[in-house]
């Protein structure tokens, strides 16, 4: 058991300390958000992530868990030091390290023995050699501190299994003590541990996060030159898939990326390369593709209405993917700012993003808790997230329920087969679309 504290609660520091305690260490958490802190410590936790609620119930009962907003009790006397705070995106498109120098500045005034102070969130390359050289020149006792990198790899909604079955751990470090003191904190995982310098560490969580978002857009270029020259996107992935060089992963077409990690680690890596003087072009068209991206379904639905003021519109998903209440950079917010900004009335249903939705428009949306309710007398609808209840409705809603039903799908929840012959006008991403009425046919009606 090695005693760790943990800065931060949001998805990865929380994910982090409560999965650390599950293998059996000694972990507290720290935030300075009291009501967030108080939450915890009753057993609740702040966001949506399948899991975690029970493990970390399982795990304060157990005593292994704590939770307190005294970072200096929590830094004094801590083996190891796991940073697990916020990077959010500037305006320029570089990382915010705001929080986490002010950990860093908390750390150094705190620590009262020699620790190992251990960087979870995601920075540019080169940052963990100026954290250690930060706390170094604050620190208030005599003790030796040295930094290390450990990018995180969950994705949200999978973040618990990401973080106990996890592919690989990355460690990176300048010496051997802390080689092994990370070791020694990851053995109990059971997990193939890779170990290299710090800076290619930080550089594996970039390029792995770029790589990705590479292969989305690609697939949404392709998606969108299958539209034009009448092919199928779904049997030129599958045709795809079979070179195990290409795998079936990442192959989805829809309406971009979002969330917490894709866009905004790739403009940090964009901006980082830039300031080192290269120009990362293929990183460039991917953040190219995916903001014009967001929009396909907007620009599909002009055909039928070329204006969307006074029409009833019905938002299926809000969420930037499913298994998440989290809405950055989620593709339904630029899409309903648009329709409202244009005179259009929205109902709209999610699982489990309405109140995080709330925040954003409080009043300006009639939020409903069915897809029967969002769909009712609407003029068309929009599937922003591929939640399963969503992708398991009954199709026959769409006539029943909609005054005319066009449904413009940016998730591709719904096979071409089942979609023919339920008398709707059904437009997805890179496949034909089915039209089983015109415009004309609604307005003779």
């Amino acid at each position: 058991m090695i005693n760790i504290t943990v800065a931060g609660t949001g998805y990865v520091g929380l994910v982090t300390g409560v999965c650390l305690a599950e293998v059996g260490h000694q972990v507290v958490c720290v935030d300075n958000n009291q009501e967030k802190i108080n939450l915890l410590s009753e057993g609740v936790s702040p966001i949506y992530e399948p899991g975690l609620d029970k493990l970390l119930v399982k795990n304060s009962e157990e005593g292994k868990l704590s939770f307190t907003s005294d970072f200096h009790n929590a830094y004094a006397q801590s083996d190891v030091i796991f940073i697990g705070v916020g990077t959010p995106e500037n305006e320029d498109g570089s990382a915010n390290l705001n929080f986490v120098y002010t950990v860093a500045q908390q750390i150094a005034e705190s620590v009262e023995r020699d620790c190992l102070v251990v960087v979870k969130s995601t920075v540019p390359i080169g940052t963990n050699d100026k954290i250690e050289t930060f706390i170094k020149a604050h620190l208030k006792q005599d003790v030796q501190i040295e930094v290390a990198s450990n990018p995180e790899f969950l994705a949200q909604g999978t973040a618990v299994r990401d973080t106990l079955y996890a592919s690989r751990i990355v460690i990176g470090t300048e010496s051997d003590e802390a080689k092994q003191i990370l070791m020694d904190v990851y053995e109990p995982f059971k997990l193939p541990i890779l170990a290299m310098n710090r800076r290619s560490a930080e550089m594996v969580k970039y390029a792995s996060n770029d790589f990705l978002a590479l292969k989305i857009s690609f697939v949404n270029d392709i998606a969108n030159l299958c539209e034009k020259v009448g092919a199928n996107i779904e049997d030129v992935t599958n045709g795809m898939s079979y070179d195990e060089r290409i795998g079936n992963r990442f192959l989805n077409p829809g309406i971009g990326y979002g969330g917490s990690c894709f866009p905004k680690d790739t403009k940090a890596l964009h901006w980082l390369a830039e300031e080192e003087g290269y120009i990362l072009r293929t990183v460039k068209a991917a953040i190219d593709v995916n903001e014009k991206q967001k929009y396909a379904l907007i620009k599909k639905a002009r055909n039928d209405f070329p204006t969307f003021n006074g029409k009833k519109v019905a938002v299926l998903g809000l969420t930037f993917k499913p298994g998440t209440d989290d809405l950055r950079e989620a593709p339904s917010i630029p899409n309903i700012r648009l329709l409202l900004n244009e005179g259009a009335h929205i109902q709209a249903f999610d699982p489990v993003g309405i109140e995080n939705y709330k925040k954003l428009f409080p009043d300006q949306i009639a939020y409903k808790h069915s897809i029967e309710e969002a769909l009712e007398d609407a003029d068309l609808c929009f599937i922003f997230t591929e939640w399963p209840e969503i992708k398991e409705m009954d199709l026959d809603l769409f006539k029943k329920q909609m005054k005319t039903p066009h449904i413009y799908d940016g998730r591709n929840c719904f096979s071409l087969s089942e979609i023919e012959n339920k008398g709707i006008n059904y437009h997805s991403i890179g496949r034909p679309s089915v039209v089983e009425f015109s415009v004309l046919d609604e307005v003779q009606a």
